[in-house]
């Protein structure tokens, strides 16, 4: 009973786990296994995890959201704000980070409207947030795991990696505030209630994370050596704040682990390298989107790496790979889970509009990569 539980928690960590093992009978463990884990990418991620994680434990990112909406006053400026949110934070706290501080505080906020004005705006809300994270994200290496992974593997600095990406970020943007102006073309003048929030946050404790979040960005940049960064967040969490490090998403870093030894291992095999090395040769774009959609983008990414040069394309191909069906983003699944929870039987039709929204997005931005080509 509790491996149908795991695997039913933790899909995407279950199937990577298998797969490394079953590829171990074939590539027994040896020497050469130590290779195939990329530190630098595990050292990074568990930093930035943790530090996102100890800042939405102090509310910071719930602070900033109500801050932004003690100014609003009509539908389309409760959208913008909602959906900017998450298009915008998760540049920098990842499009997990964003959809799980931001959607729950979208049902707070949204309940307290009228009930027609609540049905009306809700799922769309949620279904645009979803997109704006998985967007929004793909602009900088911090902004998800996949960018991270393959911005390190690239050797591009920062300014390349954002150039790369900005015309399919403005792009979306657009599409968002287009989507938006024409759910709110109706919309009326609103009132929200908005309740002073006793602060939990610590000073000690913010400043702490802000020193150890900036100290993880020089290490994304290469300016300090990821070491340095890992051991001072792992050290300064430890004596200032443990609790932290219990709700670090581990299963992530540890899919990433398992999926270094299941690539490792294919790489061995040399017709199989080939083949896929065929395959990929000229269409990493199109064969990241479509393997994203079965895999996610973040297995995809790691997958794909191991067999081209061709990182930009990559980069670019993961990125749009995150739109499409449910599981190609797998932060995508947090709204979903959302919704499941609040309003289990309308989950339907979230899942109706999240998937032609999403292939709409895609096919858009598909087509203007397209034209650049």
């Amino acid at each position: 009973m509790a491996i149908p539980r795991i695997f039913q928690k933790e899909p995407v960590l279950s199937i990577a786990a298998c797969l490394a093992l079953v590829s171990s009978c074939f590539v027994p463990p040896d020497a050469e296994y130590l290779g195939y884990i990329d530190f630098r990418t595990l050292a990074i991620l568990f930093s930035l995890m943790t530090v996102m994680t100890g800042l939405r434990g102090q509310g910071v990112f719930d602070w900033l959201g109500r801050a932004l909406l003690s100014h609003t006053r009509t539908t389309f400026q409760l959208t913008a704000v909602l959906v900017g949110l998450c298009f915008f934070s998760s540049m920098v706290i990842t499009n997990d980070v964003s959809l799980l501080t931001f959607v729950p505080f979208t049902f707070v906020v949204l309940n307290r409207l009228d009930t027609a004005v609540r049905d009306k705006l809700l799922f769309p809300i949620v279904c645009m947030q979803t997109i704006a994270a998985n967007l929004g994200s793909m602009l900088t290496p911090l902004g998800n795991p996949q960018n991270l992974y393959l911005y390190g593997k690239s050797g591009m600095d920062m300014g390349s990696f954002v150039l790369l990406m900005l015309p399919y970020s403005i792009l979306s943007l657009a599409l968002l505030a287009l989507w938006a102006a024409g759910l709110c073309r109706r919309g009326a003048e609103i009132t929200l209630a908005h309740s002073e929030v006793a602060s939990r946050a610590s000073k000690a404790l913010l400043s702490l994370y802000s020193i150890l979040f900036v100290l993880c960005l020089l290490a994304v940049l290469r300016i300090l050596p990821y070491g340095i960064a890992f051991a001072a967040v792992l050290t300064g969490v430890l004596l200032a704040n443990r609790d932290t490090l219990h709700r670090v998403d581990y299963s992530l870093i540890l899919t990433f682990v398992a999926l270094f030894i299941f690539i490792g291992n294919l790489g061995r095999f040399a017709a199989f390298s080939g083949w896929l090395q065929h395959i990929l040769t000229g269409h990493e774009v199109w064969v990241s989107v479509l393997a994203s959609q079965v895999t996610s983008n973040v297995p995809a990414a790691i997958l794909l790496s191991g067999f081209t040069e061709n990182i930009r394309a990559l980069i670019i191909g993961t990125n749009l790979g995150g739109l499409g069906t449910l599981i190609a983003s797998m932060a995508s699944l947090i709204s979903y889970r959302e919704i499941a929870r609040e309003l289990p039987t309308q989950k339907g039709r979230y899942f109706a509009l999240f998937t032609v929204s999403n292939i709409l997005f895609l096919t858009v931005l598909m087509g203007a990569w397209a034209l650049t080509e």
